[in-house]
């Protein structure tokens, strides 16, 4: 049975999720004003799949959000995947943060033909964002954006999902944008996640790094 463990550590939420054959079996999601994530996230695993009543030798596959977000917390999110995939000899799969962010804005309006602007916090007025219309095709590329020197949105209506909504709501008042403020959860990795195991998109595990943008130090790479 294909059976995987999905990691999300991009943001100040912590959150783990196991998924068998595509469908979700069970999440954990923590939510702090800092990152937890070193001293909560193997607990949380552990906890995870107690609950599921399974063990980690049944895995077949991991999966990490894979930024861009918190720098420290995709190193311990990525860590942590690399040394169970290590010692479980299964592959690593990559799912880019922004594609996690369009599985909750589909999850959440499954009708909708609403373009998806997803978008998570780069910090001051920045902001890490990228644009999809409703079927999953890019509309602009990821990058790292101001809000405060953006021109005009184009491509409404749209959904506005990822935890820089707050702070875009002071620049973006236009009626034709929906606010998903919902925070993310490594239980949307489980579709993306799938496809790339039954397509064998795997990471050279020694090798991958998150999707940064920015350095440790706040400078574009």
């Amino acid at each position: 049975m294909q059976l995987i463990l999905h990691i999300e550590s991009s943001t100040t939420v912590c959150s783990v999720a196991l998924s068998a054959e595509g469908h979700l079996l069970n999440f954990i999601d923590k939510q702090s004003e800092g990152y937890i994530h070193g001293e909560s996230l193997t607990l949380m695993i552990e906890e995870l799949f107690q609950k599921a009543g399974r063990k980690l030798g049944d895995l077949s596959a991991i999966s990490y959000s894979a930024g861009p977000g918190s720098y420290t917390g995709l190193r311990i999110g990525l860590s942590t995947a690399k040394g169970l995939c290590y010692a479980l000899s299964i592959p690593l799969i990559a799912i880019p943060t922004h594609d996690i962010l369009f599985e909750m804005a589909r999850a959440a309006y499954p009708s909708s033909t609403k373009n998806i602007i997803a978008m998570l916090d780069a910090r001051r007025t920045e902001v890490y964002l990228q644009s999809f219309e409703s079927s999953g095709q890019v509309i602009s590329s990821l990058q790292c954006a101001l809000l405060d020197q953006m021109p005009p949105l184009e491509n409404l209506p749209a959904i506005v999902v990822g935890d820089a909504n707050l702070k875009a709501k002071d620049f973006w008042t236009q009626k034709e944008l929906t606010w998903l403020d919902t925070p993310i959860s490594a239980k949307f990795q489980v579709n993306p996640s799938t496809k790339a195991y039954s397509e064998k998109k795997f990471e050279d595990t020694a090798y991958c790094n998150p999707i940064y943008l920015k350095g440790a130090n706040g400078i574009l790479l």
